[in-house]
């Protein structure tokens, strides 16, 4: 049985194909399960404050307030206007709004032109967007194997130039 919202819209149509009311049958939607996405987000939308602790494998974006650490396997987005006053561990990094605290980023960082940072930096790569601001200790490009095989030699009790053991 069809179901109409106009029943001259009914009458019409049955007219025009020459077909009884019981030859018609409604389209039922075939309905598909969800598509999972391998890069599952998780959204702090803008306007909502939460404080705690985010820790997962997905992404996370922020769009909003957050206070507490972050730990995320996937990437972590702070959008221009959000902010975040906590600790982030992340594969790689975009901030566009403001960050309170440190960064360690298995990846990437990206410092976009409205982007923010009061804490120390360390990524195996940086980007930084003429604009942005940041006030704290910034390690980039090494690799963690390579830590501590730069010494610096003292030649006659002065720095001399470093060199690679």
């Amino acid at each position: 049985m069809a179901l109409w919202k106009d029943p001259a819209q009914k009458d019409s149509l049955l007219m025009e194909t020459g077909r009884t009311e019981q030859s018609l049958t409604p389209v039922v939607p075939i309905r598909r399960p969800m598509e999972r996405s391998e890069n599952k987000q998780s959204v702090i939308a803008s306007g909502v404050t939460i404080a705690g602790k985010i820790e997962g494998e997905g992404d996370v974006r922020i769009e909003g307030r957050f206070e507490g650490d972050v730990n995320v396997q996937g990437d972590l987005i702070i959008e221009p206007g959000a902010h975040i006053s906590g600790e982030i561990r992340a594969k790689t990094v975009t901030i566009g709004g403001e960050v309170e605290g440190n960064i360690s980023a298995a990846a990437q960082v990206r410092l976009l032109e409205s982007g923010q940072l009061i804490g120390d930096l360390k990524a195996p790569s940086l980007t930084v967007a003429a604009g942005s601001r940041m006030r704290g200790k910034v390690e980039f490009g090494w690799d963690e194997r390579e830590n501590g095989k730069f010494e610096i030699k003292k030649v006659d009790g002065k720095a001399g130039n470093g060199s690679m053991l």
